[in-house]
């Protein structure tokens, strides 16, 4: 691989803004909105690259039927394979991890890009960490959430009981959340990641929540999906720096729920002086 096929080091952060929606449920708590120990929401890095992976692996799907035909030549779904999906053949997957001829590294994105999965079985691969690497998403404030039961009418209503969910319906009632993420060149060296397997990944980054909706998460939703390259492949700055610059803060009373997007600061810009250390601020939002 040439240097000029290596993804550029870069840092992102995406600004999630959820409505009366589970962004991700707990499986350790009944399925309740993810939520730390001061009552802020989390998204675990499993749940939104798991959309990710479902919008690429749905060749048949608008967002992959349009995004695919952006690329010149257009991307073959042969050569963006999704290892970590349902149904899957483990054992002809492993065998073809023990090939020599790069089969497994030329055929399944999320393994090039995300790293490979299937470390536990012990087999030797080249590819093991990812070039992207996405961070916990964590609400700036905390968030209430409200706990409904669901009802079904039933054929013959034999008990009370019969068409409940008892607090089946789940959700947070409003909430802002910064998922951070990191592409790192080094690990290219290892996964066969280019540019173009990044590019794709920036592409579908703003169709994540809103091609991806469901019952319990219909109304959340990408504001702003920040992306800034570093103008070395070491890095040019702090990623702490560069994140703690765009992060929301709420304007008010920043320890309890907020009810609209506007009770927060929202940063569009860098400051200069950090501006300066990188290329220009993107919007993946807004490009794509």
């Amino acid at each position: 691989m040439t240097n000029n096929e290596l993804p550029k080091k870069a840092t992102g952060l995406l600004i999630v803004e959820v409505r009366n929606s589970n962004p991700n449920g707990d499986p350790d708590r009944e399925s309740d909105p993810r939520q730390r120990f001061d009552d802020r929401g989390e998204i675990s890095p499993v749940s939104f690259k798991r959309k990710i992976r479902d919008l690429v692996g749905n060749t048949d799907g608008p967002v992959w039927q349009e995004i695919s035909g952006q690329f010149s030549p257009q991307l073959k779904p042969e050569n963006f394979c999704i290892l970590e999906s349902r149904g899957r053949d483990r054992a002809a997957i492993l065998k073809e991890i023990e090939k020599k001829d790069r089969t497994f590294e030329l055929k399944y994105w999320d393994g090039r890009i995300f790293g490979n999965t299937f470390l536990e079985e012990g087999a030797s691969t080249t590819i093991k960490t990812g070039v992207v690497q996405f961070g916990m998403g964590v609400s700036v404030s905390p968030v209430e959430i409200e706990r409904q039961t669901n009802t079904n009418k039933a054929g013959v209503q034999k008990d009370k009981k019969q068409g409940m969910a008892p607090l089946g319906y789940r959700i947070v009632s409003h909430g802002v959340y910064t998922i951070p993420f990191f592409v790192n060149p080094t690990a290219a060296t290892k996964s066969g990641c280019t540019q173009k397997d990044v590019d794709l990944l920036l592409k579908i980054i703003p169709y994540a929540y809103s091609h991806t909706a469901s019952y319990v998460r219909p109304s959340v939703g990408i504001r702003h999906a920040w992306y800034i390259e570093h103008k070395s492949m070491l890095g040019s700055c702090s990623d702490f720096d560069l994140l703690d610059a765009l992060t929301p803060k709420k304007k008010e009373e920043p320890e309890k729920p907020s009810f609209f997007w506007d009770e927060y600061d929202v940063p569009v810009a860098l400051p200069q002086e950090l501006q300066d250390k990188v290329e220009p601020l993107r919007d993946l939002v807004v490009d794509y």
